[in-house]
């Protein structure tokens, strides 16, 4: 069974796109099929994947769903629903593709905003709305037989992302070691879990509807550690103290009193099960690759 994860954190900077790029790419030379949702205004999952001369080509094209942001121009022109999005097969890897992103997906933020307080009086346009992503994403992906959908979003807690969480089965939380990257998972924590309780509700008030809802859970999975410079294979001192913050940090604000998300007890990173990866910083590697599409 296909699954869904969104990659968030509403703090910028931490690798999130380039962890969802080369994510993909290690699971597709694996055999798993991976489809990419470029959900963030920003594009920059396209362009690491397509290269900007490509992406001009695909924003200047007229054709129907060609961007994320071409599937929902019937429900933002009052006109009907999504359209099907095209799906943009990789050059590298025939089992990973992508849904572009678009710049112009902010156009969606306010009729958003407006759609989630619309749903609770059971709306049929808002409720389209507010799932156009989700739908977006399954279709694509059920035609692709891809075994996981992954969703890029911006750094931010607006509304655009808590339609495209909707969207996930589960959450991956990129970090780095620092003050501002803690303090934003003290808010994005909560956040999640408002953000999950209240599509229950809009769930609850929505049964009788002709399309498959999705189901909001967005599990978080777990969190992944960009390391700052290192020397002599240790992390710079100076973001040590924040390293060995992330663990209860994570727990207390993410897994909360959910004993559904609680796990092991823990010490550092290292031994906290939450603790999906920790990479290091390649330094100018990254540039290269991101230039070599890989």
């Amino acid at each position: 069974m296909m699954k869904t994860i969104a990659f968030f954190n509403n703090k910028g900077g931490v690798g999130k796109t380039s962890l969802v790029y080369h994510l993909a790419f290690m699971l597709g030379e694996l055999g798993a099929r991976v489809l990419c949702a470029d959900l963030d205004p920003q594009a920059n999952l396209s362009t690491m994947f397509v290269g900007e001369e490509r992406l001009e080509a695909i924003f200047d094209d007229d054709a129907p769903g060609r961007t994320i942001r071409s599937c929902l121009d019937p429900i933002l022109e009052g006109i009907g629903d999504i359209l099907e999005a095209r799906v943009e097969k990789s050059a590298i890897s025939p089992n990973v593709a992508l849904i572009v992103g678009d710049i112009a997906l902010n156009d969606f933020e306010d009729r958003l905003s407006d759609s989630w307080t619309k749903t609770l009086a059971g709306d049929p346009a808002a409720l389209r709305a507010l799932t156009a992503f989700s739908r977006i994403v399954a279709e694509a992906a059920n035609r692709w037989e891809a075994d996981f959908a992954f969703i890029d979003v911006g750094p931010n807690l607006g509304a655009l992302n808590r339609a495209a969480l909707i969207a996930a089965d589960y959450v991956v939380i990129p970090l780095a070691p620092d003050l501002f990257s803690l303090r934003g998972l003290r808010n994005l924590g909560p956040r999640l879990n408002d953000w999950r309780a209240g599509w229950q509700r809009r769930l609850d008030e929505n049964v009788s509807v002709s399309y498959t809802l999705p189901n909001g859970r967005m599990l978080p999975l777990g969190y992944v550690v960009l390391q700052h410079a290192v020397r002599l294979d240790r992390p710079v001192r100076a973001h040590e103290r924040w390293m060995e913050r992330i663990p209860s940090t994570y727990h207390a604000s993410v897994v909360g009193d959910d004993v559904s998300l609680l796990q092991a007890p823990l010490s550092d990173e290292a031994s906290d099960p939450a603790c999906l990866a920790s990479i290091k910083n390649y330094r100018s590697l990254m540039p290269l690759a991101q230039d070599a599409r890989k």
